[in-house]
């Protein structure tokens, strides 16, 4: 049997914080216990907030908590070509069509929310006319696409995928995936040629990732995830999901709002056995 593969997978938009090293140890510790290979994987698709001193710090913070993992580092960044190809293919298939909605009218027309909190997208461009289309490209307009999620579901049927809990290692248990709560999600950003749905599931499968460790904020997202990995004939791993770390007012811990980084815990005096104490580890 090939041996597990298990992968952590930061973003670098700003330092790691406590709720990062909680995932980076969880992994890692279950690498370890499963005898299979650790892996870390950088995802700086954004390129207006990923920047090369937070990839950097990524790597310092990572070591002085005491892991290390196997080379060559996959940056997403450089492999825009890979992921526009698959998108290409949904497109051909018909499963993707432009939408040229900015944030606020797409705020506008919402009548609800996805998982995520987020309005959910009503569909305007779903029905645009060819002509249209063109025009609006030939014009330069700014132009996401996004999944026919319906219609997408139509072609796979039933989707499911396997959960393990509270470890990795516990019996699989199978889940039925419902993509539809979702909506029409966006798979090729403005500005880039993926989206983190569409670059994950073709990354975890190109580098053998055999289990997923996420916090339980990310559960949702799995399932778009499922229906791509069906739509593109790529593998699912088995999904684990951790335990959040959170704030003195129980919320997790943000990059955006500002939440201590490992980076500033260092500078303060705090060892990476306390971090790791403090953490469970």
């Amino acid at each position: 049997m090939p041996r597990p593969v298990l992968r952590f997978a930061p973003s670098p938009n700003g330092y790691l914080h406590m709720g990062h090293a909680y995932s980076a140890l969880y992994t890692a510790q279950w690498a370890a216990a499963m005898h299979g290979r650790f892996l870390l994987r950088i995802e700086d698709t954004d390129p207006q907030r990923s920047k090369p001193e937070f990839t950097e710090a990524i790597f310092e913070d990572l070591r002085w908590l005491g892991l290390d993992w196997e080379e060559p580092v996959w940056r997403q960044s450089e492999r825009f070509d890979i992921y526009a190809a698959h998108a290409d293919r949904l497109k051909q298939r018909g499963l993707l069509y432009p939408c040229f909605c900015s944030r606020s009218e797409v705020a506008a027309a919402a009548s609800g929310t996805d998982p995520d909190g987020a309005p959910l997208y009503a569909g305007t461009c779903r029905h645009l006319t060819p002509a249209q289309i063109e025009y609006r490209l030939a014009a330069g307009e700014e132009v996401q696409w996004r999944l026919r999620t319906e219609e997408a579901l139509e072609l796979t049927g039933l989707l499911t995928f396997s959960v393990a809990g509270p470890t990795p290692t516990d019996r699989s248990q199978i889940r039925y995936a419902r993509p539809q709560i979702w909506g029409d999600v966006v798979i090729q950003r403005k500005g880039t040629p993926t989206s983190y749905h569409l670059s994950v599931v073709i990354d975890d499968d190109a580098q053998g990732v055999t289990h997923v460790t996420r916090g339980r904020d990310m559960e949702p997202s799995t399932d778009i995830h499922v229906l791509l990995q069906m739509l593109l004939g790529l593998g699912s791993p088995i999904y684990t999901f951790h335990k959040l770390i959170l704030d003195g007012e129980g919320k997790k811990l943000s990059k955006s709002k500002g939440s201590p980084s490992l980076r500033s815990l260092r500078e303060s005096g705090v060892t990476p056995e306390e971090v790791r104490q403090k953490l469970g580890f």
